[in-house]
């Protein structure tokens, strides 16, 4: 399995108890990063329902975590993994008094469609939410272990190969023949769509995306979600948030924050924020704080 996931500075897991606390790994680094690491621990409740636009893949380090998710209660223990499909609608609260600690790494369907080219029909899609799978705990070790340092570029593809193996093993509908002609010929165009939105600072049109992509916008629309498992207005909200997030870790107002970030107020970023965060962004600032 490699290397044991240690207790992290400056933190362990008999001092946990008491105050909610947030430790994202220093960012990835070089080649399209698409990653985030981050440690965690809630006393209580955790999160409101909302949803990503990338994987979720967790370890539970300590505590249960219970959340709902597809239409039920899932609880992940100490030792089990958790894989969340990207646009899928979760919450998040503490199954035992204790609390819970774990930590997650949220990967870029593109990476893992990157990953898996060639090989799979779509994204894998994973039955069992939450396992103790060897495969998906080994990965999770080696993309988990180290929070101290951003990930290297060799080490970013290995651990992204690692957690896409472990994925197709899990889905074998995924691995039966090859991805549809029509879609993977429409690869190329969601790319340069999803590289344009990535660049983009302000408001993107309908009219502006169909010219980087060369796909009409419903076309465009139905292959993006295919590839990468959410629509392209949500990929753009979401790379607004991740600037926010790092405006937020910096100290920055909200307000600026917002302007910043490219929302038309400060109640509209607040309302973005809490769609996919389930925290608003002064409760995720003081916990970063903590």
């Amino acid at each position: 399995m490699g290397q044991k996931i240690g207790k992290g500075p400056g933190r362990n897991l008999e001092r946990s108890g008491g105050k909610d606390w947030l430790r994202f790994a220093p960012p990835a680094r070089g080649i399209d990063p698409g990653l985030d690491r981050l440690d965690a621990y809630f006393s209580a409740h955790a999160y409101d329902d909302h949803r990503h636009d990338v994987y979720a893949l967790g370890l539970t380090l300590s505590g249960v975590q219970s959340f709902d998710y597809r239409g039920a209660r899932r609880d992940s223990a100490a030792g089990q993994v958790m894989v969340l499909y990207p646009d899928e609608s979760h919450n998040g609260r503490a199954g035992v008094a204790e609390g819970f600690r774990y930590r997650m790494i949220y990967v870029a369907p593109h990476r893992i469609a990157a990953a898996l080219e060639g090989r799979a029909r779509h994204l894998p899609f994973l039955r069992e939410v939450v396992s103790r799978d060897p495969r998906l705990v080994a990965a999770l070790h080696l993309a988990l272990r180290d929070m101290a340092r951003p990930l290297e570029e060799l080490e970013q593809v290995e651990i992204v190969a690692a957690l896409a193996e472990a994925m197709l093993a899990n889905d074998p509908s995924a691995g039966v023949g090859r991805l549809g002609r029509p879609l993977k010929q429409a690869r190329p165009q969601a790319e340069r769509a999803r590289l344009h939105l990535d660049a983009a600072t302000g408001i993107v049109t309908a009219v502006e995306l169909e010219a980087a992509s060369g796909l009409d916008r419903f076309t465009l629309n139905r292959q993006f979600r295919k590839l990468y498992g959410t629509s392209p207005y949500n990929y753009l909200v979401m790379r607004r948030l991740d600037r926010a997030r790092a405006l937020l870790a910096e100290g920055t107002g909200l307000a600026d924050v917002a302007a910043a970030a490219g929302f038309a107020d400060q109640s509209h970023f607040t309302r973005q924020f809490k769609r996919a965060y389930g925290r608003t962004p002064a409760a995720w600032a003081r916990m970063l704080r903590a």
